[in-house]
């Protein structure tokens, strides 16, 4: 494994651990958002779904010009 792939699996790891920590709390951040308002717990879950396919969109673009 050279260093630009250790880099990029690195990276991935750290993405994709970050997006699982915040799945597994998900539910009480909408909840709790929920309790004020139900449009601010829909907003976070939207926000979280455009998020997650966010990464690949602009990890997709940025790999299209190479």
């Amino acid at each position: 494994m050279d260093a630009s792939t250790k880099k990029n699996a690195i990276a991935a790891a750290l993405v994709m651990g970050a997006f699982c920590l915040l799945a597994f709390f998900l539910p009480n951040i909408v909840l709790w958002l929920g309790g004020y308002s139900p449009w601010l717990g829909g907003a976070a879950a939207f926000l979280f779904v455009v998020a997650f396919f966010g990464v690949f969109w602009l990890r997709g673009r940025s790999r299209r010009g190479k």
